[in-house]
């Protein structure tokens, strides 16, 4: 096994929690990365010799070890303990098998994602350490959850920054094309093969079990609707009337697909375009929802991103505030990690002074259990949703 030899002082950040090692925190002069070969498990020491734990190394990448273990090295045993732990947590908080049972660092398993459809996984690995146990992860799964099928959705950007090969495929069973599961009570279908990411977000689930108390009886407007997580949701907890608008038409007929599997597929709507082409045109037309949902991709992916990022939150938070009916609700969401909490509430305070409306908040949350906050990881936090009450122009 390979040593990582850290610089004086590098190892501070792992003394207190984090996972992570750059290349630059390696002395490449006692231990070279070149020839390291990547998914290679090696032995981090400080610069005084002292073992900080095991990690698993990509030479290639900025951020060139991720820290498996503290004590012994990470083996099949290792892994079979985590999925077991991972799972354990999950069962504890969830009536239905419906949720991400193994989110990376925060499980202990960096670069693996496992989401649980009923009787169906998908797993997601974006890391030649974990591709390593590639083999291994699928047997545990099987024997823990006993899956009707595995999907590997390995066709993701993640791969490609590893530079690991892309594929989907089926490892274990069989795996529709639409897979079934259930969230807030609501039976939903995934589109686990041509979906984004896995086929689905579980993370906004508590947020939109929130919502769902508000909207019975009332309009909504589901922007970046992509399945209908929000909006099919919306209509099985009553809402009279749902409008999604995204810009794939593919998402929009998966919209249709859970509204039809709700009997409600009469009551919604759907508009194929850019969401703020959308919002402009409906602006025009004088519509007012009871409720907005504006739930957004990243609009800041880097750093250099933060000024146009923040840009365009104001931007479309003013639209929806537009959008919305005198004692609607907005709920304003970004799955930025670079935008704090604290910055979407400033984007939301100075949409609302620019439109001179009288704006609250009612409510903020951020992911549910499964996906839990590793504490010394601040990527592992990345969303969050405020609740915005609209109670009429300031007079």
């Amino acid at each position: 096994m390979h040593q990582l030899i850290l610089n004086p002082r590098a190892e501070r950040r792992l003394k207190m929690g984090h996972l992570w090692i750059y290349s630059n925190e390696v002395d490449t002069k006692r231990s070279p990365l070149k020839g390291i070969e990547p998914g290679s498990q090696c032995e981090v020491l400080d610069s005084n010799g002292k073992s900080q734990g095991y990690a698993l190394v990509n030479p290639n990448q900025l951020i060139c070890a991720r820290l498996v273990s503290r004590k012994g090295a990470f083996t099949r045993k290792t892994l079979q303990r985590r999925l077991e732990q991972a799972l354990a947590l999950r069962e504890r908080y969830f009536d239905h098998p419906s949720y991400r049972m193994v989110y990376g660092d925060s499980d202990g398993l960096p670069g693996l994602v496992v989401d649980r459809f009923g009787g169906y996984l998908v797993v997601q690995i974006s890391s030649w350490g974990m591709e390593r146990f590639c083999e291994d992860i699928v047997n545990a799964l099987q024997a823990l959850c006993k899956p009707q099928g595995i999907l590997l959705r390995n066709d993701h950007q993640g791969r490609k920054v590893e530079e690991l090969p892309e594929l989907c495929e089926v490892a274990y069973g069989e795996v529709p094309q639409m897979v079934p599961f259930v969230e807030n009570g609501v039976p939903l279908l995934a589109p686990v093969y041509q979906g984004q990411k896995t086929g689905w977000f579980y993370d906004h689930r508590d947020n939109r079990a929130h919502l769902n108390r508000w909207v019975k009886g009332r309009r909504v407007l589901d922007l970046f609707s992509y399945a209908g997580g929000w909006g099919v949701q919306a209509l099985a907890h009553g809402a009279t009337e749902v409008t999604c608008v995204d810009a794939s038409g593919q998402a929009l007929d998966w919209c249709e697909e859970n509204a039809a599997l709700n009997k409600r597929k009469e009551d919604l709507i759907t508009i194929q375009g850019k969401a703020i082409d959308a919002m402009k045109s409906l602006i025009a037309s004088g519509e007012r929802y009871d409720a907005v949902v504006l739930d957004p991709p990243a609009f800041i992916k880097r750093r250099k991103d933060q000024k146009s990022g923040e840009a365009a939150y104001r931007h479309i938070n003013e639209l929806a505030l537009r959008l919305l009916e005198k004692n609607g609700v907005l709920v304003s969401a970004s799955c930025s990690m670079h935008l704090a909490s604290d910055s979407l509430l400033e984007i939301l305070r100075g949409a609302g002074r620019h439109l001179d409306k009288n704006i609250s908040i009612i409510g903020s949350g951020g992911q549910g259990a499964d996906h839990p906050v590793h504490p010394a990881i601040a990527e592992t936090r990345y969303l969050k949703a405020h609740f915005v009450h609209l109670s009429g122009t300031l007079q």
